[in-house]
């Protein structure tokens, strides 16, 4: 299948590291996809994917200035259009998944007449302060377990191998991001050999995660994301509350929500041919039958 790669350079300088899969028209845009890649390759047979390193993400340039880092996750949104425009779409359609899912979301509110249609996979909730009760809320002794493990690391001092305790790490994570354990070993997602990934718990805590919380998005706000949006969600994830998931689909004004039922935080993993068949359908123009019109949590 047909591959290239390359930098964007951004207006402040930055650049941006990507790879395009297959070839054609109507490109999709995978935003900090590069963990999907593997799994999501063969789409690419059917519509060109471009995967692209957010800002200090993968191979996309390291950064020291924080000038260049505070906006966090509104960085990421204008760097999304910043993507667009050097690929000359008119109309982009996008796949965002977990904390990207949300990225796209808001995408999708702040440039609403550049977006076709959006995949959001597990997004991160809308309110990052609302707590939901279960079954809208997946919490179990696995969950329970992993952070325990991660906790103790947290308050081992740095020493050693910082590639091997970024892979000790996610060692410990990746159980909680599917619903069978057996399939945890399927989550190959640190990237421990690039440094910035090894260094993106500090990002996410001192500039993502802050950016996140400050967000206070409003009934308007949400309104004005006018392209047609599905969201794809396992029941049981325990990352990004499903509760989320229901609330994306009831604000956004044009959205669905297919529901994975035995799946955690990568349903595709789980539910391949529900997943990549709805993707399939959405992005043809149509909603896939098992995609509901949400009315209520």
């Amino acid at each position: 299948m047909r591959s290239s790669d390359g930098y964007i350079t951004m207006e402040d300088g930055v650049r941006l590291y990507f790879q395009k899969v297959g070839s054609g028209s109507k490109a999709v845009i995978v935003p900090n996809g590069f963990h999907l890649l593997d799994d999501f390759r063969h789409l690419g047979g059917w519509r060109p994917l471009i995967f692209y390193d957010v800002r200090n993400r993968g191979r996309s340039d390291q950064m020291n200035d924080c000038a260049k880092l505070a906006r966090g996750i509104q960085q990421d949104v204008d760097d999304l259009e910043a993507v667009r425009r050097h690929f000359g779409i008119d109309q982009v359609d996008l796949i965002g998944h977990s904390y990207i899912g949300l990225t796209a979301g808001l995408y999708a509110m702040k440039y609403a007449a550049q977006v076709g249609r959006v995949v959001q996979i597990s997004p991160m909730q809308p309110d990052s302060a609302k707590q939901y009760p279960a079954p809208l809320s997946y919490v179990d002794a696995v969950l329970a377990d992993a952070m325990a493990k991660i906790g103790q690391m947290m308050k081992e001092p740095l020493s050693g191998d910082p590639e091997e305790a970024c892979k000790k790490f996610w060692s410990a994570l990746r159980v909680i991001y599917v619903a069978d354990p057996k399939d945890a070993e399927r989550i190959n997602w640190g990237r421990c050999e690039l440094e910035n990934e090894r260094n993106f718990r500090r990002y996410w805590t001192e500039h993502i995660l802050p950016s996140i919380h400050s967000l206070k998005l409003t009934a308007e706000e949400m309104g004005k994301a006018k392209a047609p949006v599905l969201i794809v969600h396992g029941k049981k994830d325990r990352s990004a509350p499903y509760g989320g998931a229901r609330d994306w689909a009831m604000q956004l004004p044009d959205a669905r929500l297919v529901t994975v039922e035995n799946a955690a935080h990568a349903p595709w993993i789980e539910a391949p041919e529900l997943v990549f068949g709805s993707i399939k359908v959405f992005f043809d123009g149509g909603w896939p039958e098992s995609a509901e019109v949400v009315k209520s949590l």
